[in-house]
């Protein structure tokens, strides 16, 4: 059975949650407002380039949490 893709948003809030930091805080290292973060973290989709910016800022690879869904898939 294959798994779900990873859902971006939920695992960068759960990062955030991790380093004691808001998403208010994030908005503001991105020049977000904090509402247009909300909507962002609602998706189980974000484009590379802002995931690319996130995982800088939260110095967290993002990418390899897509890694690991298609190579745990890979297997089954």
């Amino acid at each position: 059975a294959t798994q779900e893709a990873p859902h971006i948003g939920r695992l960068i809030k759960k990062e955030l949650q991790r380093q004691g930091r808001t998403i208010t805080w994030l908005a503001s290292q991105l020049n977000y407002s904090r509402q247009h973060m909300y909507y962002l973290l609602a998706h189980s989709f974000i484009y590379s380039d802002l995931l690319l910016r996130i995982s800088e800022i939260l110095d967290y690879d993002f990418f390899a949490c897509y890694s690991d869904y298609l190579n745990r898939n890979k297997m089954s």
